[in-house]
This record gives structure tokens, sequence and C-alpha cells, in this order.
């Protein structure tokens, strides 16, 4: 069976549930390190002419630099304008002291808000007592803004980055940069909406330098003062904007269609905005991997990755159930964990991570797929250290079987064709999604699922697959987590449930 043939039964049910384009491969650059990150970012943003639209958890609050490069554009061109949006329990946490909200404040003092608007979204689920008395530091268990879409003109970069120094410099992540208006134009009317649903950040002398006001115009009442209503009216929003039947809408890519190789799905995972919950990303995964059950799948493989390796139950359910010959896990060892010997409770967060490894190993023992499924952890020097690296990669590649293995319904065939067609994935998933339980129900996600028959594409995303796992990643083993070294202690265990009975999760 071709290739076409095997996408075939993926892409008929992927229509139903997202929007989608059809664009060429060669509209999707594969970035590969933070420092390549950052300067496209920075030449992306001076090169734009009419608008820059950024979503964000947080923009580091000392990234000068950042912040110059935008004023160096928004200068040399009036016509450009600014948008932004970040998460408004993230980006006030610090104030008074030196914030988010406080470092982007100024540009709409520079620019006015007619060029600059700024825009903090802050979750429906932390209200009243839970939320004044709930500690900062852990607040952000109950929702956040955690889509990563970095918009110039008519290009996009989509990633699981944040616009910090650790994400530039030190921090692993992944970084796709389409150029597509389609996909650009979706993405940002996907921010638009949010941003619709979300406070204004507007300049003031206060200590804080900030203050967050809800506009009379917004899509809704403010999530503090009247949470039911304000989720009503974003399903109201929302609902139409990520169904399939939008796409054709907004269609403006002029590529002509007989070179048109690889359909971009539009993925949106917004489940504290909708009731009820008609987000697409859980439902567009949940049919790859069902599908990946099948016997004329045998000969596939997929890799999935994620720096806090928690993925919601049904998803290791359905990854240890495919039937491909070879699964590989990518994750952070706690060397390379963004919480490694941090302050407080959040200090027990790699430990917990350890414990749930362990987990996902017994649980691929008890499916007798020890042979079949491997999990390796990724470690550049450990955090703190010179030199050390932390590991933030989230997403999933999937290599369909060769044409020979899936007319016979053995392995992957030959060597020649390992080393051709069949060792190159054919699906990926990027975006900002964790893949958990949390991702699943409090934050808001934006993921692109790229399915393509173009070779050379499929190259660069084997090669992106591979400088993931090569020469950082080692396999682990139930017994090495067995070792005293890795066991892990009561507190973690009580810190663990405490959140989940206190209604965040890791």
């Amino acid at each position: 069976m071709s290739t076409a043939g095997l996408l075939a039964p993926l892409t008929g049910e992927l229509d139903k549930i997202a929007p989608s384009f059809r664009i060429n491969g060669s509209q999707i650059r594969v970035l590969q390190s933070p420092a390549e990150f950052y300067e496209t970012l920075k030449a992306k943003i001076l090169a734009a002419e009419r608008r820059i639209f950024l979503s964000t958890l947080y923009i580091g609050k000392s990234e000068k630099e950042l912040i110059a490069t935008l004023q160096q554009a928004l200068r040399a061109k009036p016509g450009l304008k600014l948008s932004i949006l970040t998460d408004a329990l993230r980006g006030t946490r610090e104030a008074p002291q030196p914030s988010c909200a406080s470092l982007l404040a100024p540009l709409v003092d520079e620019f006015g808000p007619e060029r600059v608007e700024i825009r903090m979204y802050h979750t429906p689920n932390l209200t009243g007592l839970r939320k004044k008395y709930v500690p900062r530091r852990i607040n952000e268990g109950w929702g956040l803004q955690h889509m990563k879409l970095y918009g110039f003109d008519d290009e996009i970069i989509l990633s699981g980055a944040n616009l910090s120094t650790d994400y530039f410099t030190n921090r692993q992540d992944r970084y796709h940069l389409f150029s597509s208006k389609d996909v650009t134009e979706y993405f940002s009317s996907l921010q638009s909406a949010v941003s619709s649903l979300s406070f204004l950040v507007r300049p003031s002398k206060s200590p804080a330098g900030f203050e967050l006001v809800w506009p009379d115009d917004n899509s809704a009442p403010s999530p503090l003062e009247n949470p039911r209503q304000f989720i009503q009216e974003s399903t109201a929003l929302l609902s139409g904007l990520i169904s399939p039947r939008m796409a054709p809408l907004t269609a403006h890519d002029a590529t002509p269609p007989e070179k048109r190789d690889t359909s971009v799905y539009l993925l949106a995972q917004f489940s504290q905005l909708l009731s009820p919950d008609t987000s697409t990303e859980l439902p567009a995964v949940t049919h790859i991997l069902k599908t990946l059950s099948q016997p004329r799948y045998a000969g596939s493989s997929w890799t999935f990755t994620a720096g806090y390796f928690n993925p919601a139950p049904s998803l290791t359910q359905l990854l240890l159930s495919t039937a491909s010959q070879r699964g590989t896990v990518i994750t952070a060892s706690p060397e390379a964990n963004g919480f490694y010997k941090s302050p407080g409770v959040s200090g027990l967060l790699p430990d917990a991570y350890t414990l749930l490894a362990r987990r996902f190993l017994r649980a691929v023992h008890h499916h007798g797929r020890d042979s079949v499924v491997a999990l390796r952890e990724w470690r550049r020097g450990t955090v703190g250290q010179p030199g050390g690296w932390t590991y933030h990669a989230k997403g999933l590649w999937v290599t369909l079987p060769s044409a020979t293995a899936a007319n016979s319904g053995r392995g992957s065939g030959s060597t020649n064709e390992k080393e051709g067609r069949g060792e190159n994935p054919s699906i990926t998933l990027i975006g900002s999604s964790n893949y958990t339980k949390r991702s699943y129900s409090l934050d808001l996600e934006a993921n692109a699922l790229i399915v393509t028959e173009n070779e050379e594409l499929r190259r660069r995303l084997g090669e992106e697959q591979r400088w993931l796992m090569e020469p950082h990643s080692a396999a682990v083993t139930r017994d090495d987590l067995a070792r005293p070294e890795r066991r892990v202690g009561l507190k973690v265990r009580v810190a663990m449930l405490i959140v989940q009975l206190l209604g965040g999760a890791l």
C-alpha cells in the first residue's frame, strides 16, 4: 500500500475533527536550537511590515533585548501593529516587583493603544476564596494561557517555547516556521478571540507600573465576576472558530493545488472555555493512535516527547495499544527538569515526574510491551551548573510502514527501505500542549498536526526526531528507576496528592 493509502484513513477522519489547509512541504521550516529560534524571532520582528502577534505563557521580566527589538520595529514602521497575549497569573506573579506586565506596559505608553495591545488571560477556575488564599507560586495549577504563537505578517512560528532567556539559550524545545498566510491568519484569529476574553494591560503610575482592566467591549463578562456567564459567552465565540467548517472561509494560499502535498490541521484545546467541550486536540491525537492499533500499521513506529512527562491516562493506554513495532518516549531527566532544586513545593516536581515515569514503565510491562516501547531521559549537563540545559520539547512523530511492510503485514521492510522512505515521519504534532490531564482540562493550548507526503519535509522531521534523541538521551529501565538514588520519598507523594485534591494538576 502507498503512503497516500496509509494516510487516507487518518486524514479522512481528521477532516471531520479540525480545520485544515493544504500547503507545500517547503513552506515549513524546522528550527533546531534555542539560539536559532531567538535569532529567527528577532529577524522576523524587524522584517514585519503590518503586524506582529505573540501568544505566550509569559515574557521574561528581564528580556530587554527582545523589547528593544520590538521598539525598533515599531519606530521604523508607523503602520506596524503589535498584539501580545500572555497569562495573567504568570504575567503578574512578581508584582509590584518587576514582572512581565510591567515590562510590557511601557510599549503602550510609547506607541499608544491603537498600535500596541497587551492582553492577559485569567482562568475562570480561580476565583473567590480560592484565588485569595492559594499561594501565587502554585495558583497556576488551575489553568493558564499556554499557547505559543509567534506571528509576523503572513508567517508564524509554532513552538512550546516561552519568551525568556533560557528558551533562547539553553532550554531545548521545538520550533516550526510556517510561511503560509492561511495558517498564520487562522492562528491570528484564534489569538484575537482569546484576547477579547482577556484583561487589557494599561500603563499606571502605581508601584506595579501597570493595571489590568476589563474593557466594556470584551466578548464576555470578567471571569472573576461571573465565571459561569464568561464560559457561556466564550463557548459561543470559540466553538465556531475551531470547527472544521471554519478553514474554507479563510483560504488565501496561492500555492498551486497540484503542489499542495502537506495538510496542516489546526488544533485547539480550550476545555475550560467550552461547554460542552468541543476542543480538537485530544480527539485528533486519539484518532491517530487508535488508527495505529490496526494490523496494517504494524510496521509503523512512533516517538512521543514531553519535558514534563505526565501523559493523560487515556494517551498512555493508546500509546501502549498501537500495533507499532517500535515506540520511543523522550522526557527530561531530573537534572534537565526546569524545577530541579528550585525552592519550595516546585522543587519536588522532578521527583514527582520520576514517580510518573516509573508508573509508565510499569504499565509498559503490564501490557507486555517491554521489547517494543522504550523510555529515554534527555540530559545535557545539570541545571544550574555551567553548560547545563533543560529539556522542554513536546510532540509526536509517526513513521508509517514501508509499502512492502504494509502489504505483507510484517515489520518495516529491508535495510534499504529503512534507510529510505520508512525511516522518516509522515506525521508530526507541534505546539504548546504537554499532553497531560492539565492540558486537556485546564490550560489553553494551540497545536498544528502536520501530515505530509513531501519527501524533503519528511527528511527534516526525521532529523528533528534524531537530534532530540542523540546524543543527549539514554534509555532508562524499571531497574534504573528502582535504584536507591532514584527512589521517591513520601513527601513527594503527599505533595502530588495535595495538588490533585485542591483541583490542580501537574
